[in-house]
């Protein structure tokens, strides 16, 4: 695998008790949330490093995958036998394709000295334990590597563990880490998928543009004598020699989270000369802090060119608008149960989107993408269900109830629900308690995504002499029982909604009870129609080690049959594809 141009793996140390910054916080006595030193966030460059991964399961097998994006050189090592069942199948194709070292045996302390680099004296560069605690010794791995100064990552235990990998989004030279120190990873995903998602395309190329016109400036400035005209009461030993402090503009900075230094917006007179020297590089970083990102994407590299040679004091700040709020007459109660699609908020029906721009309360359900709720008017009541795993009924219950007072006040009411209310949405089951109620309910459909989502991913579920049947079917029964999975039809395209927690034994049921082959294509397609979507490629024989590889990123769902292969292919056990 080829390494990518800027390799790094961004790592994040135990302690930093040796950190010489000092660094001040303001406490609130009335917070009772315990405070704790924060570690000290490093990106280190990792490429031709040797990273030692003990175990052979899935976490080693993302291990190997993360360490050959940043340039590193996996060494994987294991006593199982390779054709073991206990061996994870990507883990055992990159072993197979000579993509990772392997070391078929148990571990030793003395491969911490002898499985690393030349340079280093055979020290491994960083070590990560998968096994969990069963096959090895891992508090005995962990004092031995910080005996040694190598850092190492043990699973499931920060405390023998000297550093973590951060939830990270890549884009050439730019990388984005977010740790929640260990008190809530599945936040931290989350909030790297809504950083990533709020960036313009093309942002790492712009940073890349970018850099190179800072370094072109801060060598032309470092190499002249004098940017500028030297007054005249300047005196040189000679006529031929000029002698001039050649020292750094800012050309060390970091990307650290410092803010801009007090000088940034400073004066410059024309008679600083020492000012005169930084004025383009601070030209530019006025650039960086205060142009739109989106302009900075649409820098050409003729646009970084002009920049070299020019320079422009002015700024513009755009103009600020404001909606005034006006009141209208109290209408009589109602009530909206509105589909609002996959996810990408134009794919709402006009009727809907005028049902929630002139709603009193929003009722959500908890999966309603953000980009759909950020629709919603800063002087309605939004509202989303609490249903955490054992209080789905309850919580069920709770919004119709609020629903219900909001009607009896008179107020405008907007059950806000994915897909289409009546497509595994449980909209009959509210239609007929508020109709119970003495109250009418309007419904407006909304695209489902059983339908929606196939197309965003490229697979069409009927296709002339492959598939002429649709099957849309529910992995969740009522109160989480399961249900029965379909036979197998060859010329039908089944899609599973609510599925992907489940499915290992879906796919098993499928397989083992219902006669469906191993080798049928299926995609598990998550966010559909949303920026950060994802499409997950593969066979009924591979999904599963390719979930447990990647991971899952709800809401999602299952589509198999022989139409996911129709327009895309799968060249390999399978493939993930991100973004629309």
């Amino acid at each position: 695998m080829t390494a990518p141009e800027y390799p790094s793996a961004t790592i994040l140390p135990s302690t930093s008790t040796t950190s010489t910054t000092t660094t001040t916080t303001n406490i609130n006595i009335n917070n009772t949330t315990p405070t704790y030193t924060p570690p000290l966030l490093t990106a280190t460059p990792s490429k031709g490093h040797i990273h030692l991964i003990i175990g052979c399961n899935a976490l080693a097998s993302a291990r190997c995958t993360r360490s050959l994006e940043v340039g590193a050189l996996p060494t994987v090592i294991f006593p199982e036998a390779l054709d073991s069942e206990e061996v994870h199948l990507g883990l055992k194709k990159r072993i197979e394709d000579g993509e990772v070292g392997f070391v078929n045996r148990g571990f030793e302390v003395t491969d911490l000295k002898t499985l690393g680099r030349e340079e280093v004296e055979y020290f491994v560069d960083a070590v990560f334990v998968t096994a969990g605690f069963g096959g090895v010794d891992a508090s005995m791995i962990s004092k031995t590597c910080a005996r040694l100064r190598i850092p190492v990552n043990v699973v499931d235990s920060t405390s023998l563990s000297t550093f973590t990998l951060l939830s990270t989004y890549s884009d050439g030279p730019l990388q984005i880490g977010i740790t929640t120190s260990g008190m809530g990873c599945k936040l931290a995903s989350r909030l790297r998928r809504t950083v990533a998602s709020a960036l313009p395309v093309g942002i790492g190329g712009a940073c890349e543009r970018l850099g190179g016109l800072r370094r072109r400036v801060i060598d032309e400035d470092l190499k002249k004598s004098s940017p500028l005209p030297l007054p005249s009461s300047f005196n040189s030993t000679s006529e031929n020699e000029v002698v001039v402090e050649r020292r750094p503009i800012e050309e060390e900075e970091e990307d650290d989270s410092t803010d801009q230094k007090s000088t940034f917006n400073a004066l410059i007179q024309p008679d600083d000369l020492e000012s005169q020297k930084s004025r383009r590089i601070r030209w530019l970083s006025q650039i960086c802090e205060y142009w739109p990102l989106q302009k900075l994407v649409d820098l050409t590299e003729e646009d970084i060119n002009n920049f070299f040679d020019e320079y422009s004091t002015s700024t513009s700040t755009p103009p600020t608008s404001s909606t005034q709020e006006t009141e209208t007459e109290k209408p009589k109660g109602t009530i909206s149960l509105i589909g609002s699609g996959p996810g990408n908020p134009s794919l709402l029906t006009k009727a809907s989107l005028d049902a929630l721009l002139s709603a009193d309360l929003i009722l959500a359900d908890k999966l309603v993408p953000s980009q759909i709720l950020s629709l919603v008017p800063r002087r309605s009541t939004l509202f989303i269900a609490r249903k955490f795993p054992g209080n789905a009924e309850a919580a069920q219950l709770e919004l119709l109830e609020k629903g219900l007072e909001a009607i009896q006040r008179g107020q405008k009411v907007v059950r806000l629900k994915q897909g289409d209310p009546y497509i595994y949405g449980r909209g009959a089951e509210e239609y007929q308690w508020f109709e119970k109620m003495g109250v009418k309910i309007e419904v407006l459909p909304g695209i489902t995504s059983a339908l929606s989502a196939p197309l965003y991913a490229a697979i069409p579920p009927t296709h002339r002499a492959v598939a002429d049947q649709i099957l849309i079917c529910t992995g969740t029964g009522r109160k989480g029982v399961p249900p029965d999975p379909p036979v197998y039809v060859k010329s039908q395209t089944t899609v599973f909604l609510m599925a992907c927690h489940r499915l290992a034994s879906l796919v098993d049921g499928l397989v083992k009870t219902k006669g469906w082959p191993e080798e049928v294509p299926c995609a598990v397609i998550e966010r559909a129609s949303c920026e950060d979507q994802r499409v997950v490629r593969s066979t009924l024989k591979n999904i599963v080690a390719a979930i447990e590889e990647v991971g899952s990123r709800p809401p999602g769902l299952f589509v198999v049959g022989w139409a996911c292969e129709v327009l895309k292919k799968v060249d390999g056990a399978w493939s993930v594809e991100e973004g629309l």
